[in-house]
Order: structure tokens, then C-alpha cells, then sequence
């Protein structure tokens, strides 16, 4: 089948393009349970309310993001009054995603545990001798130090080093072993989200940009009172989503290249999701301190084994032997060329690491794992579904560019689906040349049969 031509792109009716910066920052009134827990380039929630209202979906409709992430799309359409299913392979993103879109927690309850573990908390503390504020730890009379807990090597060495220092991390175990004490099933999510938002804003060492990286380490710092804040917003977020706490909602922890054991035939009004773009951002280690310090990996084969359940291959960190979804995107002539132009690219200029040698087959992986994915959707959506992706051009492979979106759109066409527009939603700066890469929303048609 001949390439596909270039459509003219357009713009976000009535909106500009925006930088990454100004776009992902959370406005005052789209703060409640959006604000509990999100990933630096989570796409906002006014993107979510535009194409909701692009698609003139409403509460007779259902909604799927099958790439869930932290919950923006299920949340927003929560708060609209439209039913919504979520899909998501990262177990913490999924965990966040499901306790944000879960409103059915009182909030007088929640008030009521949280202050019992935050008394529970200082109290241990001070016993051994800790205050729970940034000046220097505090020791007994012996001037001895007690011993810090600490986790256990394998669980420590999964951590970027200095992620959290010794002292807070201290803090945090104790935290978590009075909540696992005193929560209930109810309130246990929410009590543990709230550690999870302030391990990666207040607590630990980890800065955003957007990269994971390590910042200036902190000797100390706040915990309880940290936490204790954050419940107490996430309580009150809560008193106002009490009216909509009954709107469907889940969140279910799967692959999203097949949803046929997930969803019902012909239910899916509308699709709005933002999957991973073909790059080398590891999503595990952009929440590894979370990941572990709740309980998610404890191993390196826990985390090998969350690294192959992320079945859509967009990094070289998550390609194995036996991967097989290039297949469905052999005949492909234009995603072939981009791959075979950036393995040339790897041989001119002498790159022979591992993961380089792997790039020209993530390129694959992906686009093959996308076209999985839109195949084994179509049971699933009802006659008339329109579908909006977020996706990205990137250039991560040797600077050689690839127009995510285009070629989304392709295979998006060979299967069926019609494309109705390519709209430029935000631009985003390339850290390797300085320029700035389109991020765009590909709106799909599916006409049915």
C-alpha cells in the first residue's frame, strides 16, 4: 500500500499552541483529585473537557483511555458526568489512577485515620528521639544515635542513588508501617497516595526536567506534616466530588494492544488517550522512589517482569527477544524507511552500545504495538466512535525525526478507521537540538461495519 499523503495540520479551535510548560500546569479549579498524583507530562484536564466537547459525548456515552496513565481523561470525564474506563500497565500509575477516580471515601473518616496515624507517627518518632521538621535529628541523651531504618538492600539498590536521603527515608518507613496499622480498606488508598505525591514533590531528592534526575539532597525533611497536608486538601477535594462519587468509573491493570477481555463489543462512544511515544523515557524509573517505597517492586525481577508487562515497546529499556509485534508493520514502507535510516545513521557515525543498536527496533516495536492496539479495539467500539491520540514527533534516535502522528494516522487507515484531522496541540523543546517538536492530537473516526 503506497505511503500515506500529508494532510494540512490545524490547530485546537479557539486555542493556540502552547509550550509544554504553560500548558501542563493545573488551574485552581482543575486541582481536585487531578492534583493528587500526576506524571510531570501528563496532557491537562482542559485538553480532556475539549475533545469531550469536540465529540459531544455525554452521560448515555462510555469513554476508554487505554493508556491511563495517572487518570486525567477518567478523572475529567468523572467530574463531566460521563462513565469512563481506563487501562493501565504500570501498577503504580494504575493504583493512582484508581484511587483519584474513586470518590466514594468519606471524607470524615478519612480526617478522622489520618489524624490517628499522624499522632501515631510523631509519637513513635519523638520515642526515638526524631521531630518531624527540617532542623538537624534530634538524639537521646547519650548522644548516641539510634539506628535509621533503611530498606533492604535489593529494595535499595533499585532507587537512584540519593533519590532520598537516609533520615527522611526513615520518616516515610515509619509513615507507612503506622498507616498499614491504622487505615482502613477504604481510606488505605488515599492515606498511601498521599505518601506517593510527597515522596516526589517535598520529600525526596528527585527533580523533573522533564527527566527524572537527582537534585540537592536534603538532610532533612518534613514527613508527617507533609503527609498530614495532602490528606487533609485530598479530604476536602473529596467534599466536593461527593455529588458525582456514583458516576461509573474503572480503572482496570492490563494491556492496552488488547482490550477484548475488558471492554464490551460496541460500548465505546469515545476514546481520548495519550500512549507512550517511541523515545527513551523508562517510565519505571520516572516513579522508581514511589514504586518501591509502596510496594509495587521489590526486586530486580519484580521490576524485569514490570518492564516486559509494559507491552507497548516505546524504549530500548523495555525491548526483548521474542518481541514480534514489528510483524504487523513490515509492509510498512515509511515506518521500514524511518528504521533503516537510523540504523545507517547508527553505522555512520560508529554508535555500537546496546541500546543503540536497539533503536531502530523500538521504532518498530512500537508502530507494530500500536497497530495492535487499534486493531483489537475496533470490537469495542460502537458504530460512529470517534477517537482522539495524543502523540508526539520525536527526534530521540540519532536526530532522526519521526512524525509520531503521520504515522499513527497510517496505520489508523489501513485498518479501517478514518482519519478526520491531525491538530497541533502543544509544542515541546527537544533537549539534544533545542527545537521545538510538535505534540498533536490525531481525532479518528470509526465508521464501523
Amino acid at each position: 500500500m503506497p505511503a500515506r499523503a500529508l494532510r494540512p495540520k490545524t490547530t485546537v479551535p479557539e486555542r493556540p499552541a502552547y509550550t509544554v510548560k504553560e500548558t501542563n500546569r493545573l488551574a485552581p479549579e482543575d486541582r481536585p483529585a487531578h492534583d493528587w498524583y500526576r506524571f510531570v507530562l501528563s496532557y491537562p484536564p482542559h485538553l480532556v473537557r475539549d475533545v469531550l466537547d469536540r465529540f459531544a459525548l455525554a452521560k448515555n456515552d462510555l469513554v476508554l483511555d487505554p493508556f491511563c496513565g495517572t487518570g486525567t481523561t477518567v478523572v475529567e470525564c468523572k467530574k463531566f458526568g460521563i462513565p469512563s474506563i481506563g487501562i493501565e500497565a504500570h501498577p503504580m500509575a494504575h493504583f493512582a489512577g484508581q484511587t483519584k477516580s474513586n470518590w466514594s471515601v468519606s471524607p470524615r473518616r478519612l480526617r478522622e485515620v489520618a489524624r490517628t496515624i499522624a499522632e501515631d507517627a510523631l509519637e513513635t518518632l519523638e520515642g526515638e528521639g526524631i521531630i518531624d521538621d527540617s532542623q538537624p535529628l534530634l538524639v537521646q541523651e547519650n548522644n548516641a544515635e539510634m539506628p535509621l531504618r533503611s530498606l533492604p538492600e535489593e529494595e535499595a539498590r533499585l532507587l537512584l542513588t540519593n533519590s532520598i536521603s537516609p533520615r527522611p527515608l526513615h520518616k516515610v518507613l515509619t509513615l507507612l508501617e503506622v498507616i498499614d496499622r491504622h487505615a482502613t480498606p477504604g481510606t488505605a488508598p488515599v492515606l498511601r497516595l498521599a505518601v506517593a505525591r510527597e515522596l516526589v514533590t517535598s520529600i525526596g531528592n528527585l527533580h523533573f526536567g522533564p527527566e527524572v534526575g537527582v537534585g540537592p539532597k536534603k538532610d532533612d525533611a518534613p514527613v508527617v506534616s507533609a503527609w498530614s497536608s495532602r490528606v487533609a486538601q485530598m479530604a476536602d477535594d473529596l467534599d466536593q466530588l461527593q455529588d458525582r462519587k456514583l458516576i461509573p468509573c474503572l480503572v482496570h491493570h492490563g494491556d492496552s494492544r488488547d482490550e477484548s477481555g475488558l471492554l464490551e463489543p460496541r460500548s465505546v462512544s469515545g476514546v481520548i488517550t495519550s500512549p507512550p511515544y517511541p523515545n527513551e523515557k523508562d517510565y519505571t524509573r520516572t516513579t522508581r522512589l514511589e514504586s518501591v517505597l509502596l510496594g509495587f517492586i521489590s526486586s530486580k525481577a519484580e521490576l524485569q517482569t514490570l518492564k516486559r508487562g509494559m507491552l507497548l515497546r516505546s524504549n530500548t529499556r523495555n525491548i526483548y527477544k521474542g518481541d514480534t509485534d514489528d510483524a504487523l508493520v513490515a509492509d510498512h514502507p515509511e515506518i521500514q524507511r524511518i528504521a533503516n535510516e537510523i540504523e545507517a545513521r547508527r553505522i555512520e557515525l560508529g554508535k555500537t552500545s546496546g541500546f543503540e543498536r536497539l533503536y531502530a527496533k523500538v521504532t518498530k516495536q512500537y508502530f507494530g504495538g500500536m497497530a495492535r492496539h487499534l486493531a483489537g479495539l475496533r470490537p469495542a467500539l460502537r458504530p460512529g466512535a470517534r477517537l482522539a491520540y495524543v502523540v508526539g514527533d520525536q527526534a530521540s534516535y540519532l536526530r532522526i525525526m519521526i512524525r509520531t502522528g503521520e504515522l499513527l494516522a497510517s496505520l489508523a487507515e489501513r485498518l479501517g478507521y478514518t482519519v478526520e484531522d491531525i491538530v497541533l496541540f502543544r509544542t515541546r523543546l527537544a533537549t539534544a537540538t533545542r527545537a521545538q517538536l510538535r505534540e498533536e492530537i490525531v481525532i479518528l473516526h470509526w465508521k464501523g461495519k
